[in-house]
């Protein structure tokens, strides 16, 4: 029993201190507090185009207006507009203007020319002066007919491919148009919802510190159970094994004490065995011996020696004396150990209950500074100076919806003509488009059938009438097509290089930033409000970066948001009492003075120091040198075989005499043997390391008994610190959100970076761009029409029939099989 004290108490002091290896358990990490979407009401929704299958048309026709708008921003010009119309020269607006004016003097010259030569070749095929002459035939006019054939039907194409995509283009102008003027209107009404809502989006951000107060309050509920329990876990270990120490030195000194006294009283009893037996066996050796001797015994030679060895084996008076021992320990123990050690299991499992009445005033006192912290997070709501800060850019913003309003319901009006306008375009070029197909079927067709005259002909002068259709629609249609184009290129081309590539670069932003480009009148800076500072183009990049209103404002005093959502002007007064909080336990006693005399009397009582060598040595004598028990049973059988019957009673009746001290006598002094035996065994297992086990469980009962107090002190600490790390983490979860909410939902100022860039997404991404690429297409085909005009008419030469046959000169090619041409025929 001993050992395993031994390997226990080298362990406690081997391992490392539970309580420096040991995390506090209250600094687990804090949980992800969840806080209510207040700002979702008042959000901007930011608007994107989608890439689609249009935009390599869009990027094309980008490329082509940065070419024929070469020219930076009109700053000068515009500065001029703004400030003194009349001053604004036309040479200048020319000059800047040169790209759009050559095109649209191309424009011009085709919306003469195109129409006045429709009309001379309608004269001249009036007068039948119109029409070349087809030469006789020969390869290089089948190869003339194929070239021209293959150049209409690839011109044709192109134009069906631009007319194409002058449908989808005006067809998505469509479809963006309305949502797009609804949405610009919905931008405004969001930025102006997005102005009114700030009182009451900060007073919903400033209630949901109820989410950390809740939790602070739970935690504190628990705080002192908490702590008590984690001090009492961390302790136990140390404090049981002290106890269990004591517990063993205490079970050893009753259990030496026991055995010593076992032994003594042993000892004793077996000295007195040992005199009365000494006297019984001479008694019988005296008469045995003669009997043994007589001449008349027969075969009595071997037992004679046995019987002569029939006297004591073990002296007990030789074994050594524990009275000097017993004298020492006499009394023991005095002090009531039972009763110690439940008294200190009893004070120390006390501890949790003890930590929570200890600590309910501490947190009755903590429970009241948050309730002041939530007063003070509720004064924001009177500091914060967004409210009454925030009117005039309000009273913009319901003037720009206003104003737009009417725009907005003219703009889609004019839509409808415009769309209606397209479409009516478009059909008459994919009209052109199906006379050139239907005219090439027909007239290759007739040309394939040319051995039959009658389909030959008819075929053939189809193809040529659909391809002449064709031609007139061109020039019937070719100017209004012009104009269409025209109009809707000036418009959408200059809404590109002028607003949206210059918005795109924020050089708008710039321009209305310098000074003296803009009247006093639409001094935009002053109407928004804006800090004297910042400009549009810096208020709309740090709105952009998620900056606050305060911060772009021009507020009567300057609004720091990082002072009022500080965490330390919250959980200071929080970390000062559990700073200043201290308790002191009840000092657990595991040993009390009583107890330790009794322990060290145990430990000076030298019981190690008795001779248990010589208990062993003694104790492996037999009690009787033979055997009484065989002896007798030898006698016995040689009684059997005497002749003498009067030897042979008497050497049956001593037979009975040894089995009666045997079974008397010897067995008692044999048991007793075998007890001293054991109580001898444990006292030289346990006796010689009893001294070190006492000394070592002093020194382990005296460590735990002083620093006891410093560890729960040390742990109270760690806990306390580790609680307020957790806490104050909930309130800094909190105002991180307050801050984020705040500058990016309920007081941000980037709604209006996005209403900006919803504003420049709608106007040139969804409007400008599809329109741009309508009259791009439509462009494409209106000019590709002369390609076709042309091919058109050359090729009609080739698919008339021939009317009137003429004998062939010799120079012409003839052909058995076919009808011969004649060497000059008007068409």
């Amino acid at each position: 029993m001993g050992r395993p004290q031994l390997l226990l108490l080298a362990f406690a002091f081997i391992l490392p201190d539970p309580v420096d290896s040991q995390q506090c358990s209250l600094g687990s990490p804090s949980l992800s507090l969840q806080f209510a979407d207040v700002g979702a009401e008042q959000r901007v929704p930011a608007h994107h185009q989608a890439p689609g299958s249009m935009d390599p048309l869009y990027n094309l026709v980008q490329s082509y207006l940065d070419v024929v708008q070469q020219n930076p921003f009109p700053t000068e010009l515009l500065r001029d507009a703004f400030s003194d119309p009349p001053s604004a020269s036309t040479s200048q607006i020319l000059q800047y203007q040169a790209g759009y004016i050559i095109c649209a003097t191309i424009a011009v010259i085709y919306f003469v020319v195109v129409p006045l030569t429709g009309l001379s070749l309608c004269c001249c095929r009036k007068h039948k002066r119109c029409g070349g002459r087809i030469k006789a035939y020969r390869r290089s006019l089948l190869c003339q007919r194929n070239l021209l054939m293959f150049c209409l039907l690839l011109t044709t194409l192109v134009i069906l491919g631009g007319v194409i995509c002058a449908f989808a283009a005006n067809q998505k102008v469509k479809e963006e148009m309305e949502p797009g003027t609804r949405d610009a209107l919905n931008t405004l009404q969001a930025l102006r919802n997005h102005m009114n809502g700030v009182p009451r989006g900060v007073q919903l951000t400033i209630e949901q510190f109820a989410v950390p107060k809740e939790q602070i309050l739970s935690d504190l509920n628990n705080v002192s159970w908490s702590i008590g329990n984690t001090i009492h876990f961390l302790l136990k270990g140390t404090v049981y094994s002290a106890l269990d120490a004591m517990k063993a030195r205490v079970q050893d000194l009753l259990n030496s004490l026991h055995h010593l006294q076992t032994i003594d009283n042993t000892v004793k009893t077996l000295i007195q065995y040992q005199d009365e037996l000494d006297s019984t066996l001479k008694d019988r050796k005296q008469s045995i011996v003669p009997l043994l001797e007589n001449p008349q015994c027969t075969y009595c030679a071997g037992a004679l020696s046995r019987a002569q060895s029939l006297e004591l084996g073990a002296d007990y008076r030789k074994v050594p004396s524990v009275e000097k021992v017993l004298k020492t320990l006499h009394g023991l123990p005095k002090a009531n150990f039972s009763g110690m050690i439940y008294r200190a299991n009893s004070t120390f499992n006390s501890i949790p209950e003890l930590a929570v009445v200890k600590m309910a005033e501490v947190v009755r006192d903590l429970k009241e500074e948050i309730e002041k912290a939530a007063r003070k997070v509720q004064s924001i709501t009177d500091d914060f100076p967004i409210s009454d800060q925030t009117r005039p850019m309000n009273d913009a913003l319901v003037k720009a919806e206003n104003n737009s309003r009417p725009y907005f319901i003219e703009v889609k009006r004019y839509e409808r003509y415009r769309w209606i306008a397209g479409v009516i375009a478009c059909t008459v070029i994919l009209m052109v488009v199906c006379c050139n197909i239907l005219g090439l079927a027909f007239g290759t067709y007739g040309l394939v059938l040319r051995e039959d005259p009658s389909d030959y002909e008819r075929r053939g002068e189809a193809g040529a009438k659909l391809l002449i259709i064709g031609v007139g629609f061109s020039f019937l249609f070719s100017w209004l097509l012009i104009l269409l184009v025209i109009g809707t290129f000036l418009v959408g081309g200059n809404v590109q290089t002028l607003v949206c590539k210059h918005w795109a670069n924020q050089e708008i932003y710039q321009f209305i930033d310098a000074p003296g480009n803009l009247p006093p009148s639409m001094n935009v800076k002053q109407h928004l409000g804006l800090k004297k500072n910042l400009n549009v183009t810096t208020a709309y990049q740090q709105c952009k970066h998620g900056a606050g209103l305060w911060e772009v404002l021009q507020l009567e005093d300057n609004y720091s948001l990082n002072e009022h959502l500080h965490v330390a002007k919250y959980t200071a007064e929080f970390q000062k009492r559990l700073d200043n909080f201290n308790i002191r336990f009840e000092d657990i006693v595991l040993l009390n003075a009583e107890g330790k005399q009794d322990l060290e009397t145990f430990r000076d009582s030298k019981i190690g120091l008795v001779d248990y060598a010589g208990f062993t040595a003694e104790i492996r004598n037999p009690v009787v040198k033979t055997n009484v028990d065989g002896f007798a049973v030898d006698l016995e059988k040689l009684s059997r075989v005497q002749s003498d019957r009067i030897l042979s009673e008497r050497l049956t009746e001593e037979a009975q005499k040894l089995k009666k001290i045997q079974n008397v006598t010897i067995l008692m002094m044999e048991g007793l043997v075998a007890k001293l035996k054991a109580s001898v065994h444990y006292l030289s297992t346990m006796a010689p390391g009893v001294q070190a086990q006492i000394n070592d469980t002093e020194s382990q009962i005296g460590h735990v008994e002083t620093s006891l107090p410093l560890q729960t002190q040390r742990i109270l600490r760690e806990e306390l610190d580790c609680f307020v790390r957790k806490e104050v983490e909930y309130i800094s979860q909190y105002l991180n959100w307050l801050r984020s909410a705040l500058t990016e939902d309920v007081a941000s100022c980037k709604p209006f970076s996005t209403a900006l860039d919803n504003g420049r997404v709608i106007l040139c991404d969804r409007i400008a761009d599809p329109w741009n690429a309508f009259w791009f297409s439509l462009g494409c085909c209106t000019f590709f029409l002369l390609f076709s005009i042309f091919l058109a008419i050359k090729t009609t030469k080739h698919f008339r029939p021939i009317r009137h046959r003429l004998v062939s000169t010799g120079s012409e090619e003839t052909y058995p099989f076919h009808i011969p041409r004649v060497t000059a025929l008007r068409l």
